[in-house]
């Protein structure tokens, strides 16, 4: 793993997730920690209304974090109830934090090779429907990731659990000059919130 991004991810304190934003993570913990402990792959979808900023961040983090503990057999998803495009300034601070992103288009729905590790396979970064073909069709955990998607989507077609674990949106500041802090910000939380769903299960 690149030694930025790997410094950042063990300078993640846990220290400030409540009680319960922790049970609110617990049953992430219970569906990678049974999947393990049967030997079978782990795939987890993170599932935003526009998937352009939380999804994202949460795929990412979720995906370098996982291998950080090493956990090879979980793969990594994010996905939208529409298609918009993956947000500028999600790509800015996942670089500030390590991460070496590469633009492979410039369509109105960019797409993006997003690296942890020299040798890793990139996570290629779109905005894309939660049922596109890159994404599982069965077995899968469907982590809804904003409130509008987790009312709008009661039933995740081909979901094996359903977990609601949803963040408040940077979308708020964009356009103000807190607007890169604020990204941040809400990058580092989620991090630092899947280093706790990892760093509780047992390999």
């Amino acid at each position: 793993m690149f030694e930025k991004l790997t410094s950042v991810i063990e300078s993640l304190t846990t220290n400030s997730i409540s009680e319960d934003r922790k049970e609110t993570l617990q049953p992430l913990v219970g569906f990678i920690q049974s999947k393990i402990d049967n030997g079978q792959p782990v795939n987890i979808n993170f599932i935003c209304t526009h998937n352009s900023r939380r999804s994202h961040l949460a795929q990412i983090w979720s995906q370098a974090i996982a291998q950080h503990f090493g956990f090879h057999t979980v793969t990594c998803y994010s996905g939208g109830t529409e298609v918009t495009a993956l947000f500028p300034m999600v790509v800015n601070v996942l670089e500030q934090s390590g991460f070496e992103i590469q633009k492979l288009s410039e369509a109105y729905n960019p797409v993006y090779a997003i690296k942890y590790a020299e040798n890793a396979q990139p996570i290629i970064g779109f905005s894309k429907r939660m049922d596109n073909t890159f994404n599982p069709t069965s077995g899968f955990a469907a982590i809804m990731t904003c409130s509008q998607a987790d009312e709008g989507c009661p039933f995740v077609p081909g979901a094996e659990k359903r977990i609601p674990i949803t963040f408040e949106d940077p979308k708020a500041f964009d356009g103000t000059p807190e607007q890169e802090a604020k990204y941040k910000e809400r990058s580092l939380q989620i991090a630092a919130e899947l280093f706790y769903v990892f760093s509780n299960v047992n390999q």
